[in-house]
């Protein structure tokens, strides 16, 4: 797939890279070599009309404040999403409880695991509708927009009568509103990677993107830790009874917190400058994504479902796994998962850091390799029942997958061209999360019911993560490069300046 120093004419964007490639002198092109001999001035003249030169004012010079105001509006929404499916996973076997009586527990389990699931299957209906809306009038209106309705959804979970209330309706309720969830969340994950890579210097675009999951890993602690603070302090009768509905109505407010810094930003200046081309939006279209990006978004949905499925095995089915197949309680369970996701948070923004240095795909294939490795033996320490057992186990999984929340956000954007970059990654991110990822909790679950192993977890995180790797493989490296079809984006005038300057051939003697 071309980088970020790709030309206009790749592109179609007016501001071309063409400092990294200005001085092409026609071979490669297609051009006869031998004409290119005979004629190098006049071959120059037309690899420099093809690829114009960087002007001053074409280069973006970020500002800190800006960016970082940027990157807490979108981390936050990301915080609030992983917050809602924090609590739905936490309370999975309450809510079952509550909305799918029945005499067997495993039946109750995965009604209220599949519901879980069903937000995921309308996840790339929302990534189609937003995503392309996303790159036709900006990148703010519609995350604006997805805030609003993901919060609604979440709140309104928190009001629904339980089954003994209303019998049938209840159930049907609760998915119509799971249904609302991951159709406005089908805008967001895509539509905040792409806030925040657009925002941020192409040097440091690792570090900042790893904020994003920093509000991943936030959300699910806050989440985790309300349900256990309300669990230990009510009781299992009382969560069962009304105290389930209180960390959904929580959404509420924390929406209206999400709506306001993300209305106090501008557009980003990606984007801006797009819209400032005559043939702005071009290129958005549903069917043209598609046909255009059709190789892209395989290698997206392959990233990004080894990445979900490892993800959402650690932080959303292992509360449900110690407490289902070791017996330890919801208090105890959550506890060790919150301690473990705190760690974690405290090096995420390091892998970040790492990944400008060293490049996406070196911690790209250490994270994937590692959940090839690792999981077999951090399920055998689990299933040793004591406390540092199992502590050491989730470890070991987290371990692996810092390195993919680290680097995925900013791995990912820059996949695709600006001007259908938000479309293309919602469509590819989610496609993957509903087939694979939403999914696993389920699957899993499945799994084990049908084998009676409770090792089957560990081979399907292998298993997905063996096929991440072949996909890592195939990446083209974009760290430190400009974004497809973006001029670079730089911190400071000096770096503006010296990326004209070495645009200059040297002189010949």
């Amino acid at each position: 797939m071309p980088n970020g120093s790709s030309t206009e004419a790749e592109t179609g964007n007016g501001s071309g890279n063409g400092h990294t490639n200005g001085q092409g002198n026609g071979h490669g092109n297609g051009h006869d070599p031998a004409a290119v001999r005979r004629h190098p001035a006049l071959f120059r003249a037309v690899a420099r009309r093809r690829n114009p030169r960087l002007r001053r004012t074409d280069i973006t010079v970020t500002d800190e404040r800006t960016v970082r105001r940027a990157v807490k509006a979108a981390a936050l929404g990301n915080a609030m999403e992983w917050f809602d499916f924090g609590i739905y996973s936490y309370l999975a076997v309450t809510l079952g409880d509550v909305f799918f009586p029945s005499g067997n527990g495993t039946v109750r389990l995965l009604s209220s695991l599949a519901t879980f699931a069903v937000a995921f299957l309308v996840r790339p209906l929302g990534g189609m509708f937003f995503g392309p809306l996303g790159d036709r009038v900006g990148r703010k209106r519609v995350l604006a927009l997805t805030m609003v309705l993901m919060a609604s959804g979440t709140f309104a979970i928190g009001l629904i009568p339980s089954y003994a209330a209303i019998g049938f309706w209840s159930p049907v309720l609760l998915i119509c509103f799971r249904m609302l969830q991951g159709f406005s969340t089908g805008g967001e994950y895509g539509g905040a990677a792409t806030f925040i890579a657009e925002y941020a210097p192409d040097k440091r675009r690792g570090y900042f993107g790893s904020f994003l999951e920093c509000g991943t890993l936030a959300g699910y602690i806050g989440a985790a830790g309300l349900v256990t603070a309300m669990t230990s302090a009510l009781g299992g009768a009382a969560m069962t009874d009304w105290g389930w509905r209180v960390p959904f109505l929580v959404a509420g407010p924390l929406g209206l917190v999400g709506l306001y810094l993300r209305l106090r930003l501008e557009d980003t200046p990606a984007f801006q400058k797009l819209a400032a081309e005559e043939d702005a939006g071009g290129g958005t279209e549903l069917k043209q994504i598609f046909a255009t990006q059709w190789a892209r978004l395989l290698l997206c949905v392959v990233l990004a479902g080894a990445y979900g499925i490892t993800d959402y095995m650690l932080l959303s089915y292992m509360p449900t796994y110690l407490t289902d197949q070791l017996g330890y309680d919801d208090t105890h369970g959550l506890l060790i998962l919150i301690a473990t996701m705190a760690l974690l948070l405290t090096v995420i923004t390091c892998v970040g850091r790492l990944s400008d240095r060293v490049g996406r795909k070196p911690l790209l294939m250490a994270g994937m390799g590692g959940f090839v490795v690792l999981p077999a033996p951090a399920f055998l320490l689990l299933k040793q029942g004591s406390l540092p057992a199992v502590f050491g186990g989730m470890l070991m999984l987290g371990l692996p997958l810092v390195c993919l929340l680290g680097t995925m956000s900013a791995a990912l954007p820059a996949l695709f061209p600006t001007q259908v970059r938000y479309g293309s990654l919602a469509i590819g991110y989610n496609l993957s999360t509903s087939l694979f990822g939403g999914t696993t909790p389920l699957v899993i679950t499945a799994l084990i019911h049908a084998t009676g192993s409770d090792m089957a977890p560990a081979y399907y995180t292998a298993g997905a993560a063996l096929i991440g790797m072949v996909a890592v493989a195939f990446m083209r490296e974009t760290a430190r490069q400009p974004l497809e079809g973006s001029p670079p984006a730089v911190a400071t005038r000096e770096e503006a300046e010296e990326i004209v300057t070495s645009q200059s051939p040297e002189p010949k003697f």
